[in-house]
């Protein structure tokens, strides 16, 4: 039997992907503890007795989205194996920010979930941290910082941390940044990219060229 999010998935028009969109972006704003279902009711125009039907309480519709938005890094994740496949590191990380880059600056609810979701006190399951690790473990042997899952280091899963959250912490704070940097919006993303190459691009290829 399908789930809630997979029948969400299925129908986009759907009551039940309108609810997952409207939670999304607002547990995107204010995380897990910001948020009630009345508000995400309210969001969407319906009563709060509808949203009960569709997803239950407020924690089972947080699961689902933090569930989607994992989803949806791990497709971008598969993407970028498929194009860097072979190539050398220093391509791998150029093709790996501007994919995460792209993916990000338009979906702008999935990095500051991602920051709520691992360093708030949301409620995001054990199952979904597990998940975190093996996105990390993947993305470690992808860059050669490991031969295999049995032999990732903690110094190479810091290290992949270090690229993803530098990523995360551009986009999820877009709006504070361009504040900082008094730059519009097309010439912000194109200055964090080249920003991101800068410092980790050499920071991972310098033992390459020693």
């Amino acid at each position: 039997m399908p789930t809630p999010l997979e029948k969400a998935r299925k129908d986009p028009g759907s009551m039940k992907a309108r609810i997952l969109s409207s939670a999304r972006d607002l547990f995107a704003e204010y995380g897990f503890h910001g948020v009630t279902t009345r508000m995400i009711a309210k969001d969407v125009g319906i009563d709060i007795s509808t949203l009960h039907y569709h997803w239950g309480d407020k924690e089972n519709l947080f699961e689902a989205v933090v569930e989607d938005l994992n989803d949806g890094i791990e497709m971008k994740l598969k993407e970028i194996e498929k194009i860097v496949r072979g190539k050398s590191l220093a391509y791998r990380l150029e093709v790996a920010i501007d994919v995460m880059c792209d993916y990000l600056f338009t979906q702008p609810s999935v990095a500051k979930l991602v920051m709520f979701s691992h360093f708030m006190k949301t409620r995001t399951p054990g199952e979904l941290n597990q998940r975190l690790f093996e996105q990390i473990s993947n993305i470690a042997i992808a860059m050669g910082l490991a031969p295999s899952k049995n032999g990732i280091s903690t110094t190479a899963n810091a290290r992949v941390l270090a690229v993803s959250n530098a990523i995360y912490s551009f986009t999820a704070g877009k709006d504070f940044m361009r504040s900082i940097l008094k730059i519009n919006e097309k010439d912000y993303d194109q200055v964090i990219r080249e920003t991101l190459k800068f410092i980790l691009i050499p920071a991972f290829t310098r033992d390459d060229e020693s």
